[in-house]
């Protein structure tokens, strides 16, 4: 960003990021949901001008920060923006044209479908669930994606039966439990979207290897008061990747600094203790789950820490800065370690609020989870409610939502 415009368009997009997963559970790329942070209810692409065409090449530009090379974006485009110019500001090497399920197979629709292909660019059909109509974009369409929230099995075999003559991969979205995965794999579904990966798999007798036990113990170490800055440094120089992972970010253009910093102790005191705490542990539980699902759900806990950490400085919160940040961030971790919540929370010092909060939905202080989950769904109008309902204007959650993925991003490029 080199201009205040730019700073003050992106200060009025809200973005949610949604995973797409192979199945093998590797990661193939993202949804990008976008909103105007004047009203978060409203579509915010409506038309097919050239504001509209700006924000969404800034709105992928922001989305876009921490997002892995290789992974595809996928973006939204109602009828206007579709048969317009704005598809064109984004790179078709990276960027999957999704066709929402409003738009009709009009010809004008159908030309500028072929065109976009011509142009290298891949098209997905978004929500498909079946209905006639559609057939002329199906047969179009690279990705077809099947809506099966709250579908039985016998019902999405049905639209895929009803698939099978078009050369179009299949992309389950909104599958929500591991159980449906699974379903959808069997039937042949080539990508997966939905909070299914974010929910614990638990094995009975499965247990923490030595270097998983090894980490939580230094995680519960980090979640103690009288855990000094002295001991951080043994922890760090303890460890000969975590040294090089924190010169690294010490010495990104995140600081800014004039000098190359080589020295575990000065960078220690550069970023001060509290810094340094939130920082390793990201790194240590991205070290637990060095899966693409580990990675993923180990980003999200940090944007959510440090989301509710931000949002403690402006608005009462039932736990101050450091726990408001470890309900967050904690709150992914049954799904990091495919361990239960409660026996996890057995080895890891953390207040008993906070503990409540993660393992009881209906603790009053859960509240701030599920906040966190309408905010990673894109559901705005949810997210809207629920912001309500706890007294948070929309345009604290919108700027503190995005200085926590800025944050979170920088943190995780240090990971690798």
């Amino acid at each position: 960003m080199t201009e205040n415009r730019s700073d003050h368009v992106y200060d009025k997009i809200f973005v949610a990021r949604q995973p797409i997963f192979t199945q093998d559970m590797q990661i193939w790329g993202y949804e990008l949901l976008f909103r105007h942070g004047e009203n978060a209810q409203a579509a915010l692409i409506t038309d097919n001008d050239q504001a509209t065409t700006q924000v969404i090449a800034d709105g992928f530009t922001l989305a876009s920060q921490g997002l892995r090379k290789r992974a595809k974006a996928l973006i939204n485009f109602p009828r206007n923006v579709l048969v317009g110019s704005a598809p064109y500001v984004l790179p078709p090497e990276r960027c999957v044209v999704e066709i929402l399920e409003t738009v009709e197979p009009s010809a004008e629709v159908l030309d500028a479908c072929l065109e976009l292909k011509r142009k290298g660019y891949v098209l997905a059909l978004d929500d498909f669930v079946g209905e006639p109509g559609f057939e002329p974009l199906c047969e179009l369409a690279d990705i077809i994606k099947v809506d099966i929230l709250h579908r039985k099995p016998t019902e999405v075999m049905d639209v895929v039966k009803g698939l099978d003559r078009y050369k179009a991969v299949l992309l389950a979205e909104k599958v929500e439990s591991l159980d449906m995965f699974k379903v959808c794999q069997r039937l042949g579904f080539v990508y997966f979207q939905g909070f299914f990966f974010s929910r614990p798999e638990i094995i009975p007798g499965r247990k923490l290897s030595s270097s998983q036990t090894t980490k939580l113990r230094i995680l519960k170490e980090l979640s103690e008061e009288e855990s000094t800055q002295n001991r951080l440094v043994e922890i760090i120089q303890a460890d000969l990747a975590i040294s090089y992972k924190l010169l690294q970010y010490i010495n990104s253009a995140r600081f800014s600094l004039c000098c190359g910093i080589t020295s575990i102790q000065r960078a220690v005191a550069l970023l001060g203790r509290q810094n340094l705490q939130q920082w390793l542990r990201v790194i240590i539980l991205s070290d637990i789950n060095s899966t693409d699902k580990g990675q993923e759900l180990v980003g999200m806990s940090a944007r959510r820490g440090r989301f509710l950490q931000l949002l403690s400085a402006h608005h009462p919160t039932p736990f101050g800065p450091e726990g408001m940040f470890l309900l967050g961030f904690f709150s992914l971790l049954d799904a990091i370690l495919d361990q239960a919540m409660d026996a996890i929370l057995g080895t890891v010092s953390l207040d008993s609020g906070i503990k409540c909060a993660l393992t009881d939905r209906q603790d009053p202080n859960a509240r701030w989870i599920r906040l966190l989950e309408e905010l990673e769904r894109g559901d705005w109008a949810g997210l809207e409610m629920q912001a309500t309902v706890m007294g948070l204007p929309m345009t604290l959650v919108h700027i503190t939502a995005l200085e926590a993925s800025r944050w979170a991003a920088e943190v995780m490029s240090s990971v690798g």
